[in-house]
């Protein structure tokens, strides 16, 4: 059994060339898993980001476990600041490459050596915007000359992670619902252009 996230069952008993193209009904098209690939968390549609939410969230969990992270490097509310979500998200796609089969045999070692790097980013982002172990608060942002100054910030307490982290996603997931459904509501059947 492995400690990995992702890992899977072996098939020992059917040949290689077997396993790629059987199913219920004999043999069909290849069963083809799909490569790792960038996410791009800005046009993810809403049943995709649900999947991708959730997936890296276990990878995080699996990972802060594995090296032992505090919360100086992943804090709980990480999910909730987009510079500590696009890091994570990076250095989990570098990961599932890295680990790949097909990967060269020292890639693992790259990806501890970005590994160190990505952590000590990681640190000085969870100290700029001061999300901590038992709370969080939006990450302060500079107000440039002519702009409006943004509301007070405060802390907010973190009481069950688990499920502030289900609510984050469920509310990010439904938001991105509703966008998906004006732009088709306003999309002209005749020209597919937005109206």
């Amino acid at each position: 059994m492995s400690d990995e996230p992702g890992g899977d069952a072996t098939t020992n008993d059917v040949p290689d060339s077997d396993v790629d193209q059987m199913d219920d009904d004999g043999y069909d098209e290849p069963l083809i898993a799909e490569p790792p690939h960038p996410i791009n968390w800005n046009l993810l549609s809403a049943e995709d980001a649900e999947a991708e939410w959730l997936e890296l969230n276990r990878w995080v969990d699996w990972l802060r476990h594995t090296y032992g992270l505090p919360a100086s490097v992943i804090p709980p509310a990480w999910h909730m600041h987009p510079e500590l979500l696009w890091e994570l998200s990076a250095l989990h796609l570098h990961w599932l490459c890295a680990y790949d089969p097909d990967q060269n045999g020292s890639a693992p070692l790259g990806w501890h050596r970005d590994f160190a790097d990505a952590r000590q980013r990681l640190r000085e982002w969870v100290a700029a915007c001061g999300t901590r172990l038992d709370h969080d608060r939006p990450t302060r942002q500079t107000v440039w000359p002519g702009e409006e100054p943004g509301d007070p910030i405060e802390d907010i307490p973190i009481t069950d992670r688990d499920a502030e982290f289900v609510e984050f996603v469920m509310a990010d997931v439904q938001a991105r619902r509703e966008a998906e459904e004006a732009f088709y509501r306003d999309l002209d059947p005749d020209t597919g252009e937005v109206s």
